[in-house]
This record gives structure tokens, sequence and C-alpha cells, in this order.
């Protein structure tokens, strides 16, 4: 089992930020698209190499990703419409979510076997989320999830602010 950690809202002006280990040792770096259409999300290893990278689709009017790993689209991410409880759809390699989605407190589950749990470190400086990787071939597909997600919640947020202000 790998673990790693991801800062909550790490969607910054730069775009940039790291995955790291439980040594605060980066493991990945991730490199959003700042201003541009469509909006991606890149994942790197150690040498800067892109291993997965994450679209939102520019004209959708509820929120879907794509996300390939090693240049093949492995899954996409959509957000259904729901009036209470946000509720998403993973479509392909027999992946589902179980668990709370909106405070990334959940289990990746690849044909009903746990490949990943993503929970919130308590006990952190600021909004940590470990995830716990079970099936180490799809790390990067687990990593991939979890950004997306908080990219639809960064992306709501900064709606509802908008939104509220007069």
């Amino acid at each position: 089992m790998n673990e790693l950690f991801i800062k909550q809202k790490v969607f910054s002006l730069s775009g940039k930020f790291a995955v790291k280990d439980k040594e605060q040792q980066d493991v990945y770096y991730v490199e959003g698209s700042f201003l541009q259409i469509p909006k991606t999300f890149s994942i790197l290893n150690m040498a800067r190499d892109e291993i997965a990278l994450i679209t939102k689709k520019t004209f959708s009017f509820l929120p879907k990703f794509f996300v390939e790993v090693n240049g093949q689209e492995r899954l996409t991410i959509k957000k259904e419409f729901s009036l209470f409880k946000a509720r998403y759809t993973i479509d392909g390699t027999g992946i589902e979510i179980h668990g709370n989605w909106w405070d990334l407190d959940f289990q990746v589950v690849q044909n009903g076997e746990v490949i990943g749990q993503v929970s919130k470190e308590w006990l952190s400086w600021g909004d940590t989320y470990k995830v716990e990787i079970l099936d180490e071939e799809m790390e990067t597909v687990v990593i991939a999830i979890v950004i997306a997600i908080d990219c639809v919640k960064a992306d709501q947020a900064a709606a509802a602010s908008a939104g509220g202000s007069v």
C-alpha cells in the first residue's frame, strides 16, 4: 500500500502543485492550464514526463472530464443532475466510487475490489487529503480521479461566490 497526500484547494492562479508521500517528498507534479480552453491538468512523474492528462469538456451543461493515462483515454467523469446531493458517474474500466464525493471521503472500486481510499487528514496544517493506493498499477488513475473531483469542487465554489456577490 502506498500513501500519498494532496492539499485541498490546490488550484491557485499558477495551477501548479505537488502530490507528496508520507515523508513530504514530491512524488508527482500537477500542472493546470490557466485561462486556457479547454481547461487541462497534466500529471507528471519525477522526471517531468506526462503520465496522465485530465481535460474538462468545454461546452457541457454539467462538469465532464476526460482522463487519459499514458496517452490512452481511460475514463470519463460526469456530474449528474441532482437537486440535493452531488452525484457523479465514471465511465470506463469498471470503476465506481463508494462514499462521499463532496467531502473527498470515499473508496475507488474496480470490478468489486477496492483499489484506493481517500480521506481527510484532520491533524494536518491546512486541508490535506490522504490517498491510499491499494493497487499500485492503478495509482495514476486514482490520483487523476481525486484531482478531477477537486477541480469540480473548486469550480462550483467559484461559481457560487460569483453568483452571490452583487
